[in-house]
This record gives C-alpha cells, sequence and structure tokens, in this order.
C-alpha cells in the first residue's frame, strides 16, 4: 500500500480570514504606540513643582564643602538649647527652558496633588536664564536672612540701625560719577534715610532740583549732590536718581544663616523664629516639629510666598503636625491641607510666635486663626 502518490498535487489550505476586531487592535495598538513616542520626546511648554528638601532652623546644614554646620549661628553672645523643629520648606522646579518635562510627566503631576503644572512663562521670564534666575533667587535669599535677622533682634530689643545702599546703576544714571555700588545714604537734604520710600519721596518732592545726600563711602561720610531726572516707569513718569536701592542693615550682634543651594525669600519667617529661639532660654515649639513659610520683612510682617501646597505636603512628609502660613496665602491653602497637619494664618512675626506659645502652654488652639476650610 503506498502511503504518498508522487502525481497528487496537495494544495495549501487557504489562509483565514482575518477578523476585524484583531485588525482594529494591531492598528490601534500601533497609533497608542506611536503616541506614547511622541508624548515622549514632544516638547511642552510647562513645569512642575514639587515639594523639596526640609530644613530644621533648629538644627544644621551641609555647607559649600559638604560639612554639616549649625543652619543659625551667633557669636560671643549666649544661645541655647532647643528642643523640636522649626521647619523651613522649599519647592523643587521640575524642566527649565532647556529641557522641559514630557507629557507624560505633566500627566502624572496632573494627578499627584502634592505636585503642580505651571506654564514656564511664570517660573523662567522670556529672556531670562536659568543661570539669571539661579543668581536672582540667590539675592533674595541674602535678602530674606537680613531682613529676618533685623526683625529677630528687634522683636529681642536690640537696636538695628538700616542702611540704605547702592546695589547698582541704571543705564544713563543721573548718580554716573558721584555715587557708587555700596555707598550706604545717610540723609537727603538734610533727613535721616531709613528706607527706599524715604529715599523716593524727597527726590519726587525735589521735582528736578539738586538733592543733597550725605553718604558713608568704605567708611568716611561725604556730601554729594545729585540733580534727578525725569523716566516713564509702568506708565507713570517720575523724578529719579539712576540707582538700584537694598537694605542692609547694622547689627549689634552677630549672627549667621548658613543654607546653600536655596534661594527665594521664602524662609524668612522661620529664619526670624530661629533666632529668637537660639538667643532665648527654654524652646518655642515645647519639643514638637513645627514647619512654616512666609517672607518677612524688618518690621516683622508676613508676606505670601509661592507654592505653599507643595509646602503643605513637604510639612507633613517630614513629620510636622502644625504649620504657620501667610494670611495672604490662605486662599491657596483653604480645602488643600493633607490630612493630619493643621495650619495657622499669620500676619506678623508677633502671631507666629503667639501661635507657638498657645502650643507650649496647652492653650485654646481653636481659638487661633486658620485658613478657612483648612
Amino acid at each position: 500500500m503506498a502511503l504518498f502518490d508522487e502525481n497528487v498535487t496537495i494544495a495549501p489550505a487557504p489562509p483565514r480570514p482575518r477578523r476585524p476586531g484583531v485588525t482594529f487592535g494591531v492598528w490601534s495598538l500601533t497609533v497608542a504606540l506611536v503616541v506614547l513616542l511622541a508624548l515622549t520626546f514632544l516638547p511642552t511648554a510647562y513645569v512642575i513643582q514639587r515639594p523639596g528638601p526640609v530644613f530644621d532652623t533648629l538644627g544644621s546644614a551641609a555647607n559649600a564643602d559638604g560639612r554639616q554646620v549649625p543652619l543659625i549661628s551667633v557669636k560671643d553672645t549666649p544661645t541655647y538649647p532647643a528642643q523640636g523643629r522649626l521647619d523651613l520648606l522649599t519647592v523643587q522646579v521640575v524642566g527649565n527652558r532647556e529641557r522641559t518635562p514630557s507629557w507624560l510627566e505633566l500627566a502624572a503631576a496632573w494627578f499627584d496633588p502634592s505636585r503642580a503644572v505651571l506654564p514656564i512663562d511664570a517660573v523662567f521670564p522670556q529672556g531670562q536664564s536659568s543661570t539669571q534666575r539661579d543668581q536672582e533667587s540667590a539675592e533674595m535669599m541674602v535678602d530674606s536672612q537680613k531682613e529676618a535677622t533685623a526683625a529677630a533682634l528687634r522683636h529681642l530689643g536690640y537696636a538695628v540701625t538700616p542702611l540704605v545702599t547702592v546695589y547698582s546703576l541704571v543705564t544713563d544714571s543721573a548718580a554716573q560719577g558721584i555715587l557708587r555700588t555700596g555707598d550706604v545714604i545717610l540723609e537727603a537734604n538734610g533727613t535721616a534715610i531709613a528706607d527706599a520710600t524715604a529715599l523716593r519721596s524727597i527726590v519726587a518732592r525735589a521735582a528736578g532740583s539738586p538733592v543733597s545726600l550725605l553718604i558713608r563711602r568704605e567708611g568716611r561720610r561725604e556730601a554729594v549732590s545729585v540733580t534727578p531726572r525725569q523716566a516713564t516707569v509702568d506708565g507713570k513718569t517720575q523724578w529719579l536718581i539712576g540707582v538700584t536701592l537694598v537694605t542692609d542693615f547694622d547689627f549689634p550682634i552677630d549672627v549667621t544663616i548658613q543654607l546653600d543651594n536655596v534661594g527665594g525669600p521664602s524662609a524668612g519667617m522661620m529664619f526670624a523664629l530661629g533666632i529668637i529661639d537660639t538667643l532665648t532660654p527654654g524652646s518655642l515649639t515645647g519639643g514638637r516639629n513645627v514647619a512654616g513659610t512666609g517672607t518677612i520683612d524688618a518690621a516683622g510682617s508676613v508676606g505670601p510666598i509661592g507654592g505653599i501646597r507643595q509646602k503643605l505636603y513637604g510639612a507633613k512628609d517630614a513629620g510636622a503636625r502644625y504649620f504657620l502660613a501667610p494670611r495672604s496665602n490662605c486662599d491657596e491653602v483653604a480645602g488643600h491641607v493633607p490630612a493630619g497637619l493643621r495650619v495657622f494664618a499669620v500676619t506678623t512675626l508677633d502671631d507666629s510666635l503667639k501661635a507657638l506659645q498657645t502650643l507650649d502652654d496647652g492653650g485654646d488652639v481653636d481659638a487661633l486663626p486658620t485658613c478657612s476650610g483648612s
């Protein structure tokens, strides 16, 4: 019996028709992969804010050499150990103009309450490089440390002398060749100058007439005269002497704040609290972990900051149970406080100290101001 017949041709079976659903699935997968690839590499116009490192103003921080040093140190004046923590919060920005987050990263951030998606122009203004932004942020940090030190020392009864100092001269300045960077303006037309606002008022009243200035330059007092010029700023015509001013201070004691690679003015209030706790017996926190944020000026006024929702989550993750927030940020706080964190609203350094004192005394914390709905 023959098993095979060489004269018989065996035709292959006809291919089975592909079901429409399978074809659609293949094309859907292909399109999805293409879209995924595009979302990974296509540039975006946004950046992401997320909680950054947390620093205890009563503790230590790494300096430029990587060594741990006290975040706040004071020379030639008695200091006192403190218990608990007074945490300042930071925010990190993911992305810049050179490298923006991918669409996939943005999508993940949208569903994370501890993160925020912002237009890149809101964080990196047009024409400003990352280096310029970092430099500006570092300068604001230095100013906030000076204002915080002034506020803290004034609260403790020290005499603090403000020094209105020339930071730079603008292009075609009326003071060119007369004033220099670093000059301290002591008087204008015989009136003592305590801040830049006072000087601007005197220049405006002069209405183009020469303004006599008493300055301190390299330790010596000198009398000079500057004739203001008219200029249009923000649509308003003003008399200006053409200088950028910063307020420095003559402190009666030597306070050093060591915090590298952190910028911006938002740590001011916590710096002030840390200085007061360092210079007074006992502990402001009563051993608690308290976090907070807010700018501060030499008079002790607390101002708003950016990224407060991310800072709330940063505080919670660091173990804080209480948070001191600027009242002017309450609209961003209400309804966005992580579970287990209690927020108190403050407008001044004294408000912050009152909240801490109430916690320490076991007082009625329910009577303290809060952000409605927080």
